[in-house]
C-alpha cells in the first residue's frame, strides 16, 4: 500500500489493512514493519481493541489447528522426514494436479489432444527455450525439485512412439541470440509443432513487472519461423 501510495506511513497503512480485515503481514523479517504501528493505532483510536481481538482470533486458531501449541507426541506432521517429500505418492499427486490445472486458450480444427496412437510412425518437433531447459519452469515461490524429477517438454514427449527432434533456437527465455535455421530444420522436418515459449522468473517475477505482454527478445520470431 505504502509503494503503491494508497498510504504514505506506516502507521497509515497499518490503520487501513486492519480495517480492511488484514490479519497478517509479511514483512521479511523487518523489525521495523507496518504492524509493529498497532499500538500507537489503538492508543489513538484508529481501531478498537475488539477490532484487534477479532484480527488474532483466526491466526491463533489455525495455529492450534496445526498443532504448533501440542506436544510434538501428539502432532502427526512431527514424524514426518525427508522420505515424504518426493514420495511416489505426492509425485502422483503433482501429476495430477499438472494435468488438471492446464488452461487451454484456443483449439482450433481440435488439434488438441495429441493421441499416442496417432503419432505412430510421425515425425515431432519440440523447439524454444523452453522445451528443456529445466531451470525456467518453475515460478517464483516454487521448489525446485531434483533433475530426476522434473520432466521438461521435450522429456515427456520422448516418452511417446514418436521420432522427436528439439531445437531451442534460444538458449534462455530473454532470447536475445538467435537460431533461425536451427529452429526451421527442426520445425521444418516435422509433421507436429510444439512451440514453446514465454518468459520465467529472469524476466518477471514479483516486485519485477514487465511493461507489455509481448514475448521478450526473438521468441515472437522464433513462433513465425516455426509456424510457417
Amino acid at each position: 500500500m505504502l509503494g503503491h501510495r494508497y498510504t504514505h506511513t506506516f502507521l497509515e497503512t497499518a490503520i487501513a489493512s486492519m480495517n480492511a480485515g488484514c490479519n497478517l503481514e509479511l514483512s521479511y523479517g523487518m523489525r521495523n514493519n507496518v504492524f509493529m504501528r498497532i499500538p500507537q493505532a489503538l492508543a489513538m483510536g484508529n481501531i478498537t481493541l475488539q477490532m484487534l481481538r477479532d484480527r488474532v482470533r483466526p491466526l491463533f486458531y489455525t495455529r492450534m489447528r496445526l498443532g504448533e501449541f501440542d506436544p510434538p507426541a501428539m502432532n502427526p506432521y512431527s514424524t514426518l522426514d525427508l522420505s515424504a517429500v518426493q514420495s511416489p505418492e505426492h509425485r502422483n499427486l503433482s501429476l495430477e494436479a499438472a494435468v488438471k490445472s492446464f488452461v487451454l486458450l484456443k483449439n482450433l480444427r481440435g488439434t488438441l489432444p495429441l493421441h499416442a496412437q496417432d503419432l505412430q510412425g510421425k515425425r515431432l518437433a519440440v523447439v524454444g527455450p523452453f522445451a528443456d531447459n529445466p531451470r525456467v519452469l518453475f515460478g517464483d515461490y516454487a521448489p525446485v525439485p531434483e533433475p530426476r524429477y522434473i520432466y521438461t517438454p521435450r522429456r515427456g514427449l520422448e516418452t511417446l512412439p514418436v521420432n522427436v527432434t528439439f531445437a531451442a533456437g534460444c538458449g534462455e527465455p530473454r532470447c536475445q541470440r538467435y537460431s533461425r535455421a536451427e529452429v526451421v530444420g527442426a520445425a521444418g522436418a516435422a509433421d507436429v509443432v510444439v512451440v514453446c515459449l514465454g518468459t520465467g522468473t529472469a524476466l518477471e517475477t514479483e516486485a519485477k513487472d514487465r511493461r507489455d505482454l509481448s514475448l521478450p527478445g526473438h521468441q515472437l520470431e522464433l513462433l513465425q519461423d516455426a509456424v510457417q
